[in-house]
């Protein structure tokens, strides 16, 4: 039986009060071009133990060194990926130069170092400012479960509303990442994976009235037929899955990526089996999570469940459709459900498995169902960029292709329209991860 593993997730908005948080891991080296300036190229996988497979960062992220002050940060381009380190207790600024054309999404992952212990309370913040200070949209993400680290990611976002009073003026806006962690806790650095990520505005006003009914019931996940789809190692390089049963293996400590194209007027459902084992019988809480998170890595929905040996599964509460109007509540799962796109899925085993049944893999099956009539997008006023399905999308997810394969060899493809940068840019990108969030939310749109 799975539990939730974190109630709800939230953001801020600058009038608003504070957000709601909650609970705040396959290549050889790549490397990227260097950009200009202070970027640097860097390997593209995060450095582990031999035990288990690196965290595979995205291969085109580059090395940037966020600031202490908002006056001295560098600026972070639509549709480009970057890494940078968070120190315990770390404070780091990134700048953001906004017009109103656009919504923009930040997110962060944070990758700690495998093994360390962590206390419930350790995460980090990410939130966006406006040049006075007036928060724009922030989400908080930490360890709600164990004792151990894993990949935390969140997001902020920046929404162009005329019926808002804040973060509506174009012109320099900044990233705010904070990290918390308590004095028992691992002391290693972070690294950080960092993304901009834009979306047009509607051509007209877009449908904000969510339906009060909706099919929330849970259907029957399909079975028969499993194909092996091994999950990916990080977010570039989630393994895409369609409708069905998949097979995989999953070592105590380890997260598996996957992501699932999700259309305009869909629902997706999944769960997560873990097999059986003849090491022993005791009681593992907590022993594996199966998240959600939407295109621009927002946190949608994280749930949890024990093991003591026998065949456990975890599945996620039923989502709503996707659809423009869920952007106008708070809470976490429908708010999450805003936009059409690649949507992933990730597993984790605790590595406290480990400690009862060794630490070898465990067979691990995937059920997924995508349900629902494809309805027309919103209304966009430009190209969606990842925020669609597109013919290709559902070859990839047929034929399983890794993120950075199936998006044409890089997940940083940058497209100009007519008008600047600002317009029209969008990236390509593998994105997923793992999120645990848990406070009141009291932030929407």
């Amino acid at each position: 039986m799975s539990t939730q593993a974190g109630a709800t997730a939230g953001e801020r908005t600058g009038r608003r009060g504070r957000t709601a948080a909650g609970p705040r891991k396959a290549a050889a080296l790549l490397t990227a071009a260097a950009a200009a300036g202070t970027l640097t190229a860097l390997p593209a996988r995060a450095a582990e133990g031999p035990d288990l497979p690196p965290y595979a960062f995205d291969a085109s992220a580059q090395r940037i060194a966020g600031a202490a002050s908002s006056g001295n940060a560098v600026e972070l381009e639509p549709g480009r990926t970057y890494r940078d380190t968070l120190k315990k207790d770390g404070k780091v600024y990134y700048r953001l130069n906004l017009g109103t054309d656009r919504n923009s999404y930040v997110s962060v992952v944070a990758v700690p170092k495998p093994g360390g212990k962590a206390a419930y309370g350790d995460g980090f913040q990410v939130s966006i400012q406006d040049g006075s200070g007036t928060e724009c949209g922030s989400q908080d993400v930490n360890f709600a479960v164990g004792d151990h680290v894993r990949p935390l990611t969140a997001y902020a976002r920046r929404i162009v509303d005329p019926d808002d009073s804040t973060c509506q003026e174009a012109g320099p806006y900044y990233v705010l990442v904070e990290r918390e962690s308590d004095a028992e806790s691992a002391q290693d650095d972070w690294e950080l994976e960092i993304q901009h990520l834009t979306e047009p505005l509607l051509t007209g006003k877009g449908p904000d009235k969510l339906p009060e009914a909706w099919p929330s019931k849970m259907p029957a996940l399909p079975v028969g037929d499993a194909k092996d789809r091994q999950g990916g190692d990080g977010f570039a390089r989630a393994v895409s899955v369609e409708r069905g049963e998949w097979r995989a293996r999953i070592r105590p400590g380890q997260t598996l990526f996957w992501r699932v194209p999700v259309d305009w007027g869909q629902q997706v459902f999944a769960s997560a089996e873990l097999g059986s084992s003849a090491a022993g019988d005791d009681n593992v809480s907590y022993a594996l999570a199966l998240g959600i998170d939407n295109p621009a890595r927002g946190f949608v929905d994280l749930r949890t469940g024990g093991y003591n040996g026998k065949p456990a599964t975890v599945a996620l509460a039923p989502l709503r459709p996707v659809a423009h109007e869920n952007r106008s509540t708070y809470e976490t799962a429908t708010n999450g459900m805003r936009f059409a796109g690649w949507y992933y899925l990730t597993a984790t085993l605790s590595p406290e498995v480990a400690e009862e049944y060794g630490d070898g893999a465990l067979p691990l099956t995937l059920r997924v169902d995508v349900t629902g009539t494809k309805k027309s997008a919103p209304g966009y006023a430009g190209d969606a960029g990842v925020f669609q399905v597109t013919a290709q999308d559902e070859k990839a997810a047929a034929n399983g292709s890794p993120g950075t394969e199936a998006d044409g060899g890089g997940t940083a493809m940058v497209a100009l329209a007519a008008g600047g940068l600002g317009l029209g840019t969008v990236l390509l990108v593998g994105l997923g991860a793992w999120t645990f969030l848990a406070r009141r939310p009291t932030g929407g749109r």
